[in-house]
């Protein structure tokens, strides 16, 4: 009795451990697009940072033009960091639902080897 239950807690670790293993892979997925997502964004984005000349009709915003410029720069450098930070968390992410497909398999054989 003991060891079938000793059997089925297995199973369940293993069942966890995929559906783990599925989770991590489809977020790994996801932000690997993440970049093809925001590359137009950004690129308009840092295209108006350097047109900002509009803004000089509006007297009170002067003096603010090379602050908002510098922030938008700021912003755009940011995303872009952020944009590798994700790549590497993808990669770690996928790396690791490998790990745990591979753990799966081996714990599904040590069952079977149990049982046999």
């Amino acid at each position: 009795m003991a060891c079938a239950q000793s059997e089925l807690r297995g199973l369940g670790r293993v069942s966890d451990l995929k559906k783990e293993a599925e989770s991590l892979d489809r977020a790994a997925t996801a932000l690997r697009k993440v970049p093809h997502r925001t590359a137009k964004p950004l690129h308009a984005f840092k295209e108006e940072s350097n047109d900002l000349g509009a803004l000089g009709t509006l007297g009170s915003l002067l003096g603010a033009t090379d602050d908002i410029r510098d922030g938008m720069h700021t912003l755009a450098r940011l995303t872009h960091v952020l944009e590798e930070e994700w790549q590497a968390e993808a990669k770690l992410m996928g790396e690791v639902s490998d790990a745990f497909d591979v753990l799966d398999v081996l714990l599904a054989a040590a069952t079977r080897g149990k049982r046999g």
